[in-house]
Protein backbone atom coordinates (compact mmCIF):
# COMPACT_ATOMS: atom_id res chain seq x y z
CA UNK A 1 0.00 0.00 0.00
CA UNK A 2 1.32 3.34 -0.69
CA UNK A 3 0.16 5.11 1.95
CA UNK A 4 1.77 5.24 5.60
CA UNK A 5 -0.17 2.78 7.23
CA UNK A 6 1.74 3.27 10.68
CA UNK A 7 0.05 4.58 13.84
CA UNK A 8 1.53 8.21 13.05
CA UNK A 9 0.49 7.96 9.38
CA UNK A 10 -3.05 7.72 10.70
CA UNK A 11 -2.30 10.47 12.82
CA UNK A 12 -0.88 12.43 10.20
CA UNK A 13 -3.26 12.05 7.88
CA UNK A 14 -6.64 12.68 9.86
CA UNK A 15 -5.18 16.02 11.14
CA UNK A 16 -3.90 17.07 7.22
CA UNK A 17 -7.24 15.97 6.10
CA UNK A 18 -8.97 18.84 8.15
CA UNK A 19 -5.80 21.31 7.90
CA UNK A 20 -8.43 24.01 6.79
CA UNK A 21 -11.11 23.44 9.64
CA UNK A 22 -8.49 23.30 12.49
CA UNK A 23 -6.66 26.26 11.30
CA UNK A 24 -9.89 28.10 11.26
CA UNK A 25 -10.76 26.89 14.91
CA UNK A 26 -7.33 27.10 16.06
CA UNK A 27 -7.49 31.01 15.21
CA UNK A 28 -10.67 31.47 16.41
CA UNK A 29 -9.73 29.35 19.40
CA UNK A 30 -7.20 31.93 19.72
CA UNK A 31 -8.90 35.03 19.32
CA UNK A 32 -11.22 33.34 22.55
CA UNK A 33 -8.63 32.42 24.50
CA UNK A 34 -6.65 36.50 23.82
CA UNK A 35 -9.99 37.74 25.07
CA UNK A 36 -10.41 35.86 27.72
CA UNK A 37 -6.37 36.94 29.42
CA UNK A 38 -7.67 40.41 28.34
CA UNK A 39 -10.59 40.95 30.42
CA UNK A 40 -8.51 41.17 33.87
CA UNK A 41 -5.66 43.43 32.07
CA UNK A 42 -8.65 45.69 31.18
CA UNK A 43 -10.52 45.64 34.34
CA UNK A 44 -7.10 46.58 36.04
CA UNK A 45 -7.00 49.21 33.77
CA UNK A 46 -10.23 50.48 34.45
CA UNK A 47 -9.61 50.44 38.18
CA UNK A 48 -6.34 52.38 37.72
CA UNK A 49 -8.05 55.20 35.00
CA UNK A 50 -11.69 55.22 36.22
CA UNK A 51 -12.15 54.07 39.50
CA UNK A 52 -8.80 54.89 41.55
CA UNK A 53 -9.31 58.38 40.09
CA UNK A 54 -13.02 58.59 39.37
CA UNK A 55 -13.90 59.22 35.65
CA UNK A 56 -17.25 58.94 34.10
CA UNK A 57 -16.60 58.85 30.78
CA UNK A 58 -13.17 56.98 30.54
CA UNK A 59 -15.19 54.49 33.08
CA UNK A 60 -17.87 54.28 29.80
CA UNK A 61 -15.30 53.67 27.15
CA UNK A 62 -13.63 51.39 28.85
CA UNK A 63 -16.75 49.22 29.42
CA UNK A 64 -17.28 49.90 25.96
CA UNK A 65 -13.91 48.50 25.03
CA UNK A 66 -14.51 45.44 27.64
CA UNK A 67 -17.75 44.35 26.16
CA UNK A 68 -16.11 44.15 22.57
CA UNK A 69 -13.90 41.82 24.37
CA UNK A 70 -16.26 39.87 25.23
CA UNK A 71 -17.97 39.86 22.20
CA UNK A 72 -15.01 38.76 20.19
CA UNK A 73 -14.07 35.47 22.92
CA UNK A 74 -17.56 34.45 23.16
CA UNK A 75 -18.12 34.22 19.20
CA UNK A 76 -14.30 33.21 18.80
CA UNK A 77 -15.22 30.39 21.29
CA UNK A 78 -18.49 29.14 19.21
CA UNK A 79 -17.10 29.04 15.87
CA UNK A 80 -13.80 28.07 16.48
CA UNK A 81 -15.60 25.00 18.26
CA UNK A 82 -17.85 24.51 15.81
CA UNK A 83 -14.44 24.03 12.88
CA UNK A 84 -12.81 22.23 15.42
CA UNK A 85 -15.51 19.16 15.99
CA UNK A 86 -16.39 19.84 12.22
CA UNK A 87 -12.80 18.52 11.69
CA UNK A 88 -13.12 15.80 14.31
CA UNK A 89 -16.47 14.00 13.06
CA UNK A 90 -14.68 14.66 9.60
CA UNK A 91 -11.42 12.96 10.14
CA UNK A 92 -13.32 10.12 11.94
CA UNK A 93 -15.73 9.57 8.90
CA UNK A 94 -13.01 9.22 6.49
CA UNK A 95 -10.83 6.77 9.26
CA UNK A 96 -14.58 4.52 9.31
CA UNK A 97 -14.32 4.95 5.37
CA UNK A 98 -10.91 3.73 4.88
CA UNK A 99 -11.23 0.50 7.56
CA UNK A 100 -14.44 -0.30 6.37
CA UNK A 101 -13.11 -0.22 2.49
CA UNK A 102 -9.98 -2.35 3.56
CA UNK A 103 -11.95 -4.87 5.40
CA UNK A 104 -14.40 -5.29 2.66
CA UNK A 105 -11.76 -5.21 -0.34
CA UNK A 106 -12.10 -8.72 -2.10
CA UNK A 107 -9.53 -11.10 0.09
CA UNK A 108 -7.93 -8.21 1.64
CA UNK A 109 -7.02 -9.79 4.67
CA UNK A 110 -7.97 -7.30 7.36
CA UNK A 111 -10.20 -9.90 8.82
CA UNK A 112 -7.78 -12.44 9.38
CA UNK A 113 -7.50 -13.16 12.82
CA UNK A 114 -9.69 -10.09 14.06
CA UNK A 115 -13.39 -11.35 14.85
CA UNK A 116 -16.37 -8.91 13.81
CA UNK A 117 -16.64 -7.14 16.73
CA UNK A 118 -13.07 -6.52 16.87
CA UNK A 119 -13.10 -5.02 13.42
CA UNK A 120 -16.65 -2.64 14.49
CA UNK A 121 -15.00 -1.50 17.57
CA UNK A 122 -11.73 -0.47 15.34
CA UNK A 123 -14.23 1.23 12.57
CA UNK A 124 -16.23 3.18 15.39
CA UNK A 125 -14.52 3.64 18.69
CA UNK A 126 -10.96 3.99 17.46
CA UNK A 127 -12.16 6.36 14.32
CA UNK A 128 -13.61 8.57 16.98
CA UNK A 129 -10.47 8.85 19.59
CA UNK A 130 -8.61 9.78 16.06
CA UNK A 131 -10.52 12.02 14.94
CA UNK A 132 -11.53 13.68 18.59
CA UNK A 133 -8.03 14.77 18.03
CA UNK A 134 -8.39 17.62 15.51
CA UNK A 135 -10.82 19.42 18.46
CA UNK A 136 -7.88 18.32 21.19
CA UNK A 137 -5.43 20.30 18.68
CA UNK A 138 -7.80 23.24 17.90
CA UNK A 139 -8.34 23.83 21.57
CA UNK A 140 -4.78 23.02 22.51
CA UNK A 141 -3.42 25.72 20.05
CA UNK A 142 -6.03 28.31 21.71
CA UNK A 143 -4.38 27.36 24.98
CA UNK A 144 -0.42 27.88 23.86
CA UNK A 145 -1.62 31.57 22.56
CA UNK A 146 -3.83 32.26 25.77
CA UNK A 147 -0.77 31.13 27.81
CA UNK A 148 1.47 32.96 25.77
CA UNK A 149 -0.76 35.73 25.94
CA UNK A 150 -1.02 35.90 29.34
CA UNK A 151 2.54 35.24 30.10
CA UNK A 152 3.33 38.77 27.89
CA UNK A 153 0.53 40.28 29.31
CA UNK A 154 2.23 39.67 32.83
CA UNK A 155 5.65 40.11 32.05
CA UNK A 156 4.10 44.28 30.95
CA UNK A 157 2.47 44.47 33.98
CA UNK A 158 5.99 42.34 35.62
CA UNK A 159 8.63 40.84 34.41
CA UNK A 160 9.19 38.58 37.22
CA UNK A 161 5.46 37.29 37.28
CA UNK A 162 5.76 37.07 33.51
CA UNK A 163 9.20 35.08 33.40
CA UNK A 164 7.71 32.73 36.07
CA UNK A 165 4.92 31.74 34.03
CA UNK A 166 7.49 31.09 30.69
CA UNK A 167 9.27 28.65 32.71
CA UNK A 168 6.72 27.08 34.71
CA UNK A 169 4.01 26.62 31.82
CA UNK A 170 6.47 24.39 29.89
CA UNK A 171 7.58 22.81 32.23
CA UNK A 172 4.23 21.86 33.67
CA UNK A 173 3.16 20.29 29.45
CA UNK A 174 6.59 17.77 29.69
CA UNK A 175 5.37 16.88 32.74
CA UNK A 176 1.93 16.64 31.49
CA UNK A 177 2.85 14.71 28.43
CA UNK A 178 5.02 12.26 31.04
CA UNK A 179 2.34 11.58 32.73
CA UNK A 180 -0.05 10.72 30.02
CA UNK A 181 2.42 7.52 28.48
CA UNK A 182 0.87 5.59 31.29
CA UNK A 183 -2.40 6.44 30.46
CA UNK A 184 -1.60 5.42 26.76
CA UNK A 185 -0.81 2.11 27.37
CA UNK A 186 -3.97 1.45 29.48
CA UNK A 187 -6.00 3.20 26.91
CA UNK A 188 -4.64 0.72 24.36
CA UNK A 189 -5.53 -2.15 26.71
CA UNK A 190 -8.76 -0.83 27.32
CA UNK A 191 -9.25 -0.88 23.73
CA UNK A 192 -8.12 -4.29 22.81
CA UNK A 193 -10.31 -5.86 25.82
CA UNK A 194 -13.53 -3.72 24.77
CA UNK A 195 -13.02 -5.24 20.93
CA UNK A 196 -12.34 -8.42 22.21
CA UNK A 197 -15.53 -8.64 24.22
CA UNK A 198 -17.59 -7.62 21.15
CA UNK A 199 -15.81 -9.93 19.23
CA UNK A 200 -17.18 -12.68 21.67
CA UNK A 201 -20.66 -11.27 21.56
CA UNK A 202 -20.45 -11.04 17.75
CA UNK A 203 -19.73 -14.26 17.68
CA UNK A 204 -21.74 -15.69 20.26
CA UNK A 205 -25.15 -14.54 18.67
CA UNK A 206 -24.06 -15.28 15.08
CA UNK A 207 -24.00 -19.11 16.63
CA UNK A 208 -26.80 -18.99 19.14
CA UNK A 209 -28.94 -21.45 16.99
CA UNK A 210 -25.61 -23.66 17.28
CA UNK A 211 -24.93 -23.19 21.18
CA UNK A 212 -28.73 -24.07 22.07
CA UNK A 213 -28.57 -27.30 19.72
CA UNK A 214 -25.52 -28.36 21.89
CA UNK A 215 -27.25 -27.22 25.05
CA UNK A 216 -23.65 -25.28 25.53
CA UNK A 217 -25.10 -21.60 26.41
CA UNK A 218 -23.91 -22.02 29.57
CA UNK A 219 -20.87 -22.27 28.92
CA UNK A 220 -21.37 -19.56 26.17
CA UNK A 221 -22.79 -17.12 29.09
CA UNK A 222 -20.08 -18.02 31.24
CA UNK A 223 -17.42 -17.18 28.59
CA UNK A 224 -18.69 -14.01 27.51
CA UNK A 225 -19.14 -13.04 31.43
CA UNK A 226 -15.52 -13.52 31.65
CA UNK A 227 -14.74 -11.85 28.63
CA UNK A 228 -16.80 -9.25 29.69
CA UNK A 229 -15.05 -8.94 33.22
CA UNK A 230 -11.98 -8.56 31.80
CA UNK A 231 -12.93 -5.66 29.70
CA UNK A 232 -14.67 -3.82 32.53
CA UNK A 233 -11.28 -4.13 34.73
CA UNK A 234 -9.20 -2.68 31.92
CA UNK A 235 -11.51 -0.12 31.25
CA UNK A 236 -11.36 0.86 35.24
CA UNK A 237 -7.40 0.72 35.03
CA UNK A 238 -7.68 3.32 32.20
CA UNK A 239 -9.77 5.40 33.97
CA UNK A 240 -8.09 5.13 37.13
CA UNK A 241 -5.16 6.86 34.94
CA UNK A 242 -6.74 8.76 33.16
CA UNK A 243 -8.12 10.41 36.85
CA UNK A 244 -4.81 9.99 38.16
CA UNK A 245 -3.38 11.76 35.69
CA UNK A 246 -5.60 14.82 35.78
CA UNK A 247 -5.67 15.20 39.31
CA UNK A 248 -1.62 15.60 39.70
CA UNK A 249 -1.87 17.68 36.71
CA UNK A 250 -4.57 19.83 38.73
CA UNK A 251 -2.87 19.72 41.74
CA UNK A 252 0.44 20.93 40.30
CA UNK A 253 -1.36 23.43 38.28
CA UNK A 254 -2.82 24.73 41.61
CA UNK A 255 0.65 25.13 42.87
CA UNK A 256 1.54 26.75 40.50
CA UNK A 257 -1.16 29.46 40.19
CA UNK A 258 -0.66 29.77 44.20
CA UNK A 259 3.26 30.55 43.67
CA UNK A 260 2.28 33.22 40.76
CA UNK A 261 -0.08 34.58 43.48
CA UNK A 262 2.43 34.75 46.24
CA UNK A 263 5.13 36.23 44.49
CA UNK A 264 2.71 38.55 43.43
CA UNK A 265 1.67 39.47 46.42
CA UNK A 266 4.98 40.38 47.72
CA UNK A 267 5.75 42.80 44.37
CA UNK A 268 2.56 44.39 45.50
CA UNK A 269 3.33 44.71 48.89
CA UNK A 270 7.27 46.11 47.92
CA UNK A 271 5.64 48.92 45.76
CA UNK A 272 6.90 47.42 42.28
CA UNK A 273 3.66 47.27 41.01
CA UNK A 274 -0.09 49.20 41.68
CA UNK A 275 -3.28 48.48 42.26
CA UNK A 276 -4.72 48.03 39.20
CA UNK A 277 -1.10 45.71 37.86
CA UNK A 278 -2.42 43.63 40.99
CA UNK A 279 -5.84 42.88 39.83
CA UNK A 280 -4.60 42.22 36.88
CA UNK A 281 -2.11 39.41 38.07
CA UNK A 282 -4.56 37.79 40.19
CA UNK A 283 -7.26 37.59 37.41
CA UNK A 284 -4.57 36.53 34.94
CA UNK A 285 -3.54 33.62 37.64
CA UNK A 286 -6.70 32.88 37.73
CA UNK A 287 -7.25 32.59 34.03
CA UNK A 288 -3.86 30.29 33.73
CA UNK A 289 -5.35 27.36 35.07
CA UNK A 290 -7.41 27.08 32.44
CA UNK A 291 -5.30 27.25 29.08
CA UNK A 292 -3.30 24.73 31.24
CA UNK A 293 -5.88 22.42 31.95
CA UNK A 294 -6.50 22.38 28.28
CA UNK A 295 -3.25 21.40 27.90
CA UNK A 296 -3.21 18.98 30.05
CA UNK A 297 -6.38 17.32 28.49
CA UNK A 298 -4.93 17.53 24.76
CA UNK A 299 -1.68 15.29 26.34
CA UNK A 300 -4.61 12.94 27.43
CA UNK A 301 -6.26 12.85 24.29
CA UNK A 302 -3.04 12.48 22.39
CA UNK A 303 -2.59 9.34 24.23
CA UNK A 304 -5.94 7.84 23.40
CA UNK A 305 -5.03 8.69 20.02
CA UNK A 306 -2.07 7.26 19.86
CA UNK A 307 -3.43 4.12 20.87
CA UNK A 308 -6.41 4.04 18.77
CA UNK A 309 -4.53 5.21 15.89
CA UNK A 310 -1.95 2.06 16.16
CA UNK A 311 -5.03 -0.34 16.29
CA UNK A 312 -6.46 1.43 12.83
CA UNK A 313 -2.57 1.08 11.53
CA UNK A 314 -2.98 -2.64 12.35
CA UNK A 315 -6.14 -3.17 10.25
CA UNK A 316 -5.16 -0.60 7.44
CA UNK A 317 -1.69 -2.62 7.35
CA UNK A 318 -2.88 -5.94 7.14
CA UNK A 319 -1.38 -7.96 4.43
CA UNK A 320 -3.87 -7.82 1.75
CA UNK A 321 -4.63 -8.11 -2.30
CA UNK A 322 -1.95 -8.05 -4.43
CA UNK A 323 -2.40 -4.75 -6.44
CA UNK A 324 -0.48 -3.39 -9.38
CA UNK A 325 -1.26 -3.73 -13.64
CA UNK A 326 -3.46 -1.03 -15.49
CA UNK A 327 -4.54 -3.34 -18.67
CA UNK A 328 -8.21 -4.68 -19.46
CA UNK A 329 -8.71 -7.79 -20.53
CA UNK A 330 -8.48 -9.04 -23.84
CA UNK A 331 -11.51 -10.40 -23.16
CA UNK A 332 -14.70 -8.14 -22.09
CA UNK A 333 -17.52 -9.86 -19.49
CA UNK A 334 -19.89 -12.21 -21.83
CA UNK A 335 -23.02 -11.30 -21.96
CA UNK A 336 -25.92 -13.49 -20.62
CA UNK A 337 -26.24 -16.46 -22.82
CA UNK A 338 -23.56 -16.18 -25.07
CA UNK A 339 -23.30 -18.20 -28.06
CA UNK A 340 -20.24 -20.20 -28.46
CA UNK A 341 -17.51 -18.49 -29.98
CA UNK A 342 -17.58 -20.78 -33.48
CA UNK A 343 -21.13 -20.17 -34.17
CA UNK A 344 -20.60 -16.10 -34.20
CA UNK A 345 -17.35 -15.92 -35.74
CA UNK A 346 -16.32 -14.19 -33.00
CA UNK A 347 -11.94 -14.86 -32.28
CA UNK A 348 -11.64 -16.82 -29.18
CA UNK A 349 -11.57 -15.30 -25.93
CA UNK A 350 -11.15 -16.55 -22.16
CA UNK A 351 -7.83 -18.46 -22.78
CA UNK A 352 -6.07 -19.38 -19.62
CA UNK A 353 -2.99 -20.16 -19.53
CA UNK A 354 -0.26 -21.59 -16.57
CA UNK A 355 3.46 -21.18 -17.71
CA UNK A 356 5.95 -22.82 -15.60
CA UNK A 357 4.11 -22.17 -12.40
CA UNK A 358 5.52 -22.42 -9.34
CA UNK A 359 4.36 -21.50 -5.45
CA UNK A 360 4.51 -23.38 -2.43
CA UNK A 361 3.67 -27.07 -3.36
CA UNK A 362 3.50 -26.37 -7.16
CA UNK A 363 6.56 -26.88 -9.19
CA UNK A 364 6.96 -25.95 -12.67
CA UNK A 365 2.86 -26.16 -14.04
CA UNK A 366 2.52 -25.80 -17.86
CA UNK A 367 -1.10 -25.70 -18.41
CA UNK A 368 -3.06 -24.13 -21.45
CA UNK A 369 -7.21 -23.82 -21.15
CA UNK A 370 -8.48 -23.01 -24.59
CA UNK A 371 -11.29 -20.38 -24.69
CA UNK A 372 -14.55 -22.21 -24.50
CA UNK A 373 -13.31 -25.35 -22.92
CA UNK A 374 -14.78 -27.68 -19.99
CA UNK A 375 -11.98 -28.51 -17.99
CA UNK A 376 -11.55 -30.63 -15.05
CA UNK A 377 -8.36 -30.28 -12.33
CA UNK A 378 -8.05 -32.99 -9.78
CA UNK A 379 -5.23 -32.32 -7.39
CA UNK A 380 -4.42 -35.10 -5.18
CA UNK A 381 -2.81 -33.05 -2.41
CA UNK A 382 -5.55 -30.62 -0.82
CA UNK A 383 -2.71 -28.10 -0.15
CA UNK A 384 -2.05 -27.92 -3.64
CA UNK A 385 -5.03 -27.54 -5.08
CA UNK A 386 -5.76 -24.22 -2.47
CA UNK A 387 -2.49 -23.18 -3.46
CA UNK A 388 -3.67 -22.99 -7.41
CA UNK A 389 -6.61 -21.10 -6.29
CA UNK A 390 -5.06 -18.31 -4.77
CA UNK A 391 -3.12 -18.61 -7.68
CA UNK A 392 -6.08 -18.01 -10.07
CA UNK A 393 -7.61 -15.55 -7.73
CA UNK A 394 -4.69 -13.69 -7.97
CA UNK A 395 -5.18 -13.22 -3.85
CA UNK A 396 -1.41 -14.25 -4.21
CA UNK A 397 1.42 -13.77 -7.54
CA UNK A 398 3.08 -17.16 -7.83
CA UNK A 399 7.19 -17.12 -7.06
CA UNK A 400 8.20 -18.57 -10.46
CA UNK A 401 6.61 -18.95 -13.86
CA UNK A 402 2.90 -16.76 -14.56
CA UNK A 403 -1.10 -17.02 -15.11
CA UNK A 404 -2.11 -15.59 -18.67
CA UNK A 405 -5.09 -14.07 -19.48
CA UNK A 406 -5.89 -14.18 -23.33
CA UNK A 407 -2.09 -13.94 -23.67
CA UNK A 408 -1.77 -11.12 -21.21
CA UNK A 409 -0.05 -11.67 -17.43
CA UNK A 410 -2.15 -11.11 -14.54
CA UNK A 411 0.70 -9.23 -13.24
CA UNK A 412 -0.27 -6.86 -16.42
CA UNK A 413 -4.18 -6.39 -15.44
CA UNK A 414 -5.86 -4.22 -13.16
CA UNK A 415 -7.26 -6.61 -10.35
CA UNK A 416 -10.39 -5.02 -10.62
CA UNK A 417 -11.03 -5.64 -14.15
CA UNK A 418 -9.34 -9.48 -14.08
CA UNK A 419 -12.27 -10.06 -11.74
CA UNK A 420 -14.72 -8.79 -13.84
CA UNK A 421 -13.84 -11.24 -16.49
CA UNK A 422 -12.35 -14.48 -14.37
CA UNK A 423 -14.31 -15.47 -11.34
CA UNK A 424 -12.86 -18.14 -8.82
CA UNK A 425 -15.70 -19.67 -6.69
CA UNK A 426 -14.41 -21.50 -3.77
CA UNK A 427 -15.05 -24.20 -1.97
CA UNK A 428 -16.41 -22.25 1.45
CA UNK A 429 -18.17 -19.40 -0.63
CA UNK A 430 -20.00 -17.62 2.43
CA UNK A 431 -24.18 -16.64 1.76
CA UNK A 432 -25.46 -13.93 3.51
CA UNK A 433 -28.52 -12.67 5.30
CA UNK A 434 -31.10 -12.33 2.95
CA UNK A 435 -33.43 -13.47 0.29
CA UNK A 436 -32.46 -16.60 -1.61
CA UNK A 437 -32.82 -14.52 -4.76
CA UNK A 438 -30.94 -11.70 -3.15
CA UNK A 439 -28.09 -14.56 -2.94
CA UNK A 440 -27.91 -15.80 -6.24
CA UNK A 441 -27.95 -12.67 -7.83
CA UNK A 442 -25.84 -10.43 -5.78
CA UNK A 443 -22.77 -10.74 -8.69
CA UNK A 444 -25.22 -10.99 -11.58
CA UNK A 445 -24.85 -8.16 -14.28
CA UNK A 446 -28.09 -6.08 -14.13
CA UNK A 447 -31.24 -7.08 -15.38
CA UNK A 448 -29.75 -11.03 -16.08
CA UNK A 449 -32.16 -13.70 -15.53
CA UNK A 450 -31.17 -15.78 -12.76
CA UNK A 451 -33.30 -18.72 -13.58
CA UNK A 452 -31.05 -20.24 -15.78
CA UNK A 453 -27.92 -20.49 -13.44
CA UNK A 454 -30.69 -21.97 -10.45
CA UNK A 455 -31.83 -24.38 -12.58
CA UNK A 456 -28.35 -25.38 -13.10
CA UNK A 457 -27.55 -25.30 -9.84
CA UNK A 458 -30.72 -26.99 -8.77
CA UNK A 459 -31.69 -23.93 -6.75
CA UNK A 460 -35.16 -24.82 -8.00
CA UNK A 461 -35.28 -27.73 -5.55
CA UNK A 462 -34.22 -25.59 -2.45
CA UNK A 463 -36.81 -22.71 -3.50
CA UNK A 464 -39.51 -25.11 -3.13
CA UNK A 465 -38.61 -26.06 0.33
CA UNK A 466 -38.58 -22.31 1.81
CA UNK A 467 -42.08 -20.30 2.32
CA UNK A 468 -41.93 -17.73 -0.12
CA UNK A 469 -39.87 -19.64 -2.88
CA UNK A 470 -37.03 -17.47 -4.12
CA UNK A 471 -38.38 -14.25 -1.94
CA UNK A 472 -37.75 -16.66 1.07
CA UNK A 473 -35.15 -15.62 3.46
CA UNK A 474 -31.68 -17.89 4.31
CA UNK A 475 -30.72 -16.36 7.56
CA UNK A 476 -27.19 -15.30 8.06
CA UNK A 477 -24.33 -17.42 6.20
CA UNK A 478 -27.73 -19.65 5.16
CA UNK A 479 -28.57 -20.52 8.48
CA UNK A 480 -31.88 -22.33 7.29
CA UNK A 481 -30.30 -24.61 4.93
CA UNK A 482 -28.50 -27.75 4.77
CA UNK A 483 -25.11 -27.84 3.69
CA UNK A 484 -26.18 -29.24 0.26
CA UNK A 485 -28.64 -26.41 0.12
CA UNK A 486 -25.92 -23.91 0.98
CA UNK A 487 -23.44 -25.08 -1.86
CA UNK A 488 -26.35 -25.24 -4.34
CA UNK A 489 -27.24 -21.50 -4.12
CA UNK A 490 -23.27 -20.40 -3.83
CA UNK A 491 -23.06 -22.49 -7.15
CA UNK A 492 -26.37 -20.35 -8.66
CA UNK A 493 -24.90 -17.10 -7.67
CA UNK A 494 -20.78 -18.51 -9.05
CA UNK A 495 -22.79 -19.31 -12.38
CA UNK A 496 -25.22 -16.03 -12.58
CA UNK A 497 -22.06 -13.91 -12.60
CA UNK A 498 -21.52 -14.73 -15.73
CA UNK A 499 -18.20 -14.09 -16.28
CA UNK A 500 -15.90 -15.08 -19.12
CA UNK A 501 -13.66 -17.40 -17.29
CA UNK A 502 -15.39 -19.58 -14.01
CA UNK A 503 -13.23 -21.58 -12.35
CA UNK A 504 -15.37 -23.73 -9.45
CA UNK A 505 -14.04 -25.48 -6.53
CA UNK A 506 -15.99 -28.96 -5.06
CA UNK A 507 -19.30 -27.64 -5.53
CA UNK A 508 -21.16 -30.39 -4.25
CA UNK A 509 -19.22 -32.60 -2.03
CA UNK A 510 -22.81 -32.52 0.07
CA UNK A 511 -25.10 -33.18 -2.55
CA UNK A 512 -26.60 -36.59 -3.50
CA UNK A 513 -25.56 -38.33 -6.50
CA UNK A 514 -28.83 -37.90 -8.35
CA UNK A 515 -28.64 -34.35 -7.61
CA UNK A 516 -24.80 -34.10 -8.06
CA UNK A 517 -25.31 -35.52 -12.32
CA UNK A 518 -28.03 -32.83 -12.47
CA UNK A 519 -25.61 -30.09 -11.76
CA UNK A 520 -22.60 -31.60 -13.73
CA UNK A 521 -25.49 -31.54 -16.78
CA UNK A 522 -26.81 -28.12 -15.98
CA UNK A 523 -22.94 -26.50 -15.68
CA UNK A 524 -22.25 -27.85 -18.76
CA UNK A 525 -25.50 -26.38 -20.22
CA UNK A 526 -25.48 -22.71 -18.68
CA UNK A 527 -21.78 -22.42 -19.30
CA UNK A 528 -21.67 -23.59 -22.97
CA UNK A 529 -19.05 -21.92 -25.45
CA UNK A 530 -17.46 -19.70 -21.75
CA UNK A 531 -13.96 -21.34 -20.49
CA UNK A 532 -15.12 -23.56 -17.31
CA UNK A 533 -12.61 -24.85 -14.86
CA UNK A 534 -13.56 -27.57 -12.17
CA UNK A 535 -11.22 -28.37 -9.70
CA UNK A 536 -12.56 -31.52 -8.03
CA UNK A 537 -12.54 -35.05 -7.52
CA UNK A 538 -16.40 -35.79 -8.48
CA UNK A 539 -16.70 -38.59 -10.74
CA UNK A 540 -20.14 -37.13 -12.13
CA UNK A 541 -18.50 -33.34 -12.90
CA UNK A 542 -15.65 -34.55 -14.74
CA UNK A 543 -17.34 -37.19 -16.70
CA UNK A 544 -18.98 -33.81 -18.27
CA UNK A 545 -15.92 -32.16 -19.01
CA UNK A 546 -14.01 -32.37 -22.03
CA UNK A 547 -10.86 -33.31 -20.43
CA UNK A 548 -9.04 -34.04 -17.29
CA UNK A 549 -5.55 -32.56 -15.82
CA UNK A 550 -4.40 -34.53 -12.66
CA UNK A 551 -1.54 -32.92 -10.61
CA UNK A 552 0.07 -35.22 -8.33
CA UNK A 553 2.92 -34.17 -6.23
CA UNK A 554 3.06 -30.61 -7.67
CA UNK A 555 3.35 -30.72 -11.06
CA UNK A 556 0.78 -31.95 -14.47
CA UNK A 557 1.18 -35.94 -14.46
CA UNK A 558 -1.10 -36.65 -17.13
CA UNK A 559 -4.48 -35.22 -18.87
CA UNK A 560 -7.18 -36.71 -20.74
CA UNK A 561 -10.89 -37.49 -20.82
CA UNK A 562 -12.01 -38.99 -17.66
CA UNK A 563 -13.36 -42.29 -18.99
CA UNK A 564 -9.40 -42.71 -20.56
CA UNK A 565 -7.96 -41.41 -16.78
CA UNK A 566 -10.08 -43.71 -14.78
CA UNK A 567 -9.20 -46.92 -16.98
CA UNK A 568 -5.56 -46.37 -17.78
CA UNK A 569 -3.79 -44.17 -14.69
CA UNK A 570 -3.84 -45.61 -11.57
CA UNK A 571 -3.17 -42.54 -9.25
CA UNK A 572 -6.55 -40.74 -10.42
CA UNK A 573 -8.70 -43.62 -10.16
CA UNK A 574 -7.50 -43.55 -7.02
CA UNK A 575 -8.24 -39.78 -6.43
CA UNK A 576 -11.44 -39.83 -8.04
CA UNK A 577 -13.37 -43.09 -7.03
CA UNK A 578 -12.11 -43.87 -3.43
Amino acid sequence: MGADTSGRGVIRRAVAGQRRDVAVGSLLGAAHQTGEALVPVLIGLIVDRAVVRPDGGALALWLVVLALVYAMLSYGFRFGARAGERAAEQAAHHLRLDVVRRVLAPHGGAEAGRPPGALVNVATEDARRVGALNMALTLGIAAVVGVVAGAVLLLRASVPLGLLVLVGAPALMALGHCLARPLEHRSEAEQERAAHASGVAADLVAGVRVLKGLRAEHAAVARYRATSRASRDANVRAARAAALQTGLMLTLTGAFIALVALVGGRLVLSGSIGLGALVSAVGLALFLPGPIAVLAWVGAELAKARASAARIADVLAAPGETTGGTAEPATAPAATGPAPAATTGAPPSGELRLHRLGHGGLDGIDLTVRAGEHLGIVVTDTADAATLLRCLARRCDPDRGRVELDGTPFTELAPAALRATLLVAEHDAQLFDGTLLDNVTAAAPAGADPHPAMEAAAVDEVAATLPGGTAGRIGERGSTLSGGQRQRVALARALAADRTVLVVHDPTTAVDAATEARIATGIRRVRSGRTTVLVTSSPALLAATDRVVLIDGGTVTAEAPHEALVRDHPVYRSAVLT
